[in-house]
């Protein structure tokens, strides 16, 4: 069996990390900081994108991209944390499964704090951002890990906390559990048709009860 991990809002909160990122990366350019809550709607989604929706011009994108990675990769180990839970649940999956993590962070930085927090040496393999040409929700990441792990999709589960995890998974014909400790609502993760749990241990023990 093969269980893949989203990161932000399943097994770490960098919440202040990424609004203190953001804030740096619109005022290098002197432009007003949109508020937490307009930054906090669109985690889960790449950096470019999330940029865009905030109304940077295409011609700045990358250039705002640039300034909040310089800060970020600066303060995230600092103002990063597990969630409540998200050790134990990586240990007990790692009992049952090969585990692998999927996200759209920039994979260095995503290796870098899980090593620093001492789990990444659980995770056979990590796709990020920076290793696919489309990110989550399109299958391709999760499609890169399984042939990473030479896994097949019929033994493998996804757990994340947005429905691009779960359009991922369910794109990738994998099955997922959503988790209510991240950036989504949970009705509208029970929308998507998939268990939700409250946190990443009770996901891995839907899975291994299963």
């Amino acid at each position: 069996m093969t269980i893949l991990f989203d990161l932000d809002g399943t097994l770490i909160d960098s919440t202040e990390a990424i609004l203190e990122s953001f804030a740096v990366a619109f005022e290098t350019f002197h432009e007003s900081v949109p508020d937490d809550e307009t930054i906090k709607a669109q985690i889960g989604h790449p950096l470019d994108a999330m940029f865009k929706s905030m109304g940077v011009p295409d011609a700045l994108v990358w250039a705002h991209v640039d300034a909040y990675k310089e800060h970020y990769r600066k303060i995230s180990k600092a103002k990063t944390m597990l969630l409540p839970h998200a050790k134990e649940a990586v240990e007990l999956a790692a009992k049952h499964a090969i585990l692998g993590v999927v996200t759209t962070k920039t994979a260095l930085y995503s290796r870098e704090l899980l090593e620093h927090m001492q789990i990444m040496h659980h995770f056979r393999t990590l796709v990020g951002r920076e290793d696919v040409t489309h990110p989550k929700p399109h299958p391709e990441p999760v499609l890169k890990a399984l042939s990473k792990l030479k896994a097949d999709t019929k033994e493998c589960w996804m757990i994340g906390d947005t429905p691009m995890d779960i359009g991922a998974a369910q794109a990738a014909e994998v099955s997922a559990v959503a988790v209510s400790c991240g950036y989504a609502d949970e009705h509208e993760l029970l929308s998507h048709g998939c268990r939700v749990a409250c946190n990443a241990l009770e996901a891995v023990k839907i899975i291994v009860e299963s």
